[in-house]
């Protein structure tokens, strides 16, 4: 489909979303996928597969914890196996029994926990909009958790510019758009940035409500993917786009690769 689309970079999730332990891939099915990708010219630099949404790297219940993370551990052999480096993940919820601090403490333990029985992945913790108990709302939080891990090498984050928008990081106007990436350069550093999910905002600015919006329907407004796609600092990475109407993908891809070269 991403081929079709004409998209440069995609996402997947590389197991059955749905279920906690998963049937090993077919014989041949890894050495066809990267087959497959390398016809139609996708590098592993192009591709930032998604893990479940099943995991809570910061449970605050022990057996919930530990299969998260066996789970999670896995997604990422799997991953590896399909000659992928990254895998995107969200950090997860405290479900409003643990302190902030002690569950980001959490999340870095359970990358560290995968980083060991694992290799040649990297770890790529997702920013989120702060909705109920979830984690990773802040550039500060992100920091706290790549703080803990063990492995720098191996750990990442990628940034949901609808998420980033209903946390409070307004990127709508020029100005507005600098600070927000200086507080990210100050606090995370673009050395960790490994993707991005390219996302209007159906929500207000701080609403702390994850509702992603297509191109240019949301809050965010078009003004600003036209600044994000002429950013020369988010070259080299997979963005990824996840807004909500598949009939307007091939249209927003097109519109974004002409912002990207300065024909919007």
């Amino acid at each position: 489909m991403a081929k079709a689309l004409g998209a440069s970079a995609f996402a997947f999730c590389p197991v059955d979303p749905k279920l906690w332990r998963y049937p090993a891939y077919p014989d041949g099915e890894a050495a066809r996928f990267s087959a497959e990708c390398a016809e139609c010219g996708y590098t592993p630099a192009q591709i930032l597969p998604h893990a479940s949404l099943l995991l809570n790297l910061c449970s605050p219940d022990a057996r919930k914890l530990k299969l998260s993370r066996d789970s999670f551990t896995e997604q990422m052999r799997r991953v590896a196996s399909l000659g992928l480096d990254r895998l995107n993940f969200h950090p997860g919820s405290h479900m409003r029994e643990l302190e902030e601090e002690a569950a980001l403490d959490l999340v870095a333990a359970s990358i560290n926990y995968a980083l060991e029985r694992t290799e040649g992945v990297t770890a790529v913790i997702e920013n989120m909009a702060g909705q109920g108990s979830n984690l990773g709302y802040t550039f500060a939080q992100l920091a706290r958790i790549i703080d803990g891990v063990a492995d720098k090498s191996r750990v990442g984050v990628c940034i949901d510019t609808c998420h980033a928008f209903a946390a409070g990081y307004d990127m709508s106007t020029p100005e507005a758009y600098e600070a927000a990436w200086q507080e990210f350069a100050d606090t995370v550093g673009f050395g960790y940035l490994r993707g991005m999910h390219i996302n209007d905002s159906l929500k207000p600015l701080a609403s702390r409500v994850d509702r992603h919006a297509s191109i240019g329907k949301g809050e965010l407004g078009t003004p600003f993917f036209g600044l994000l796609m002429a950013d020369r600092r988010l070259d080299g990475i997979p963005l990824i786009l996840e807004t909500p109407d598949p009939s307007l993908w091939q249209m927003e891809i097109g519109w974004l690769r002409a912002a990207a070269n300065g024909n919007a």
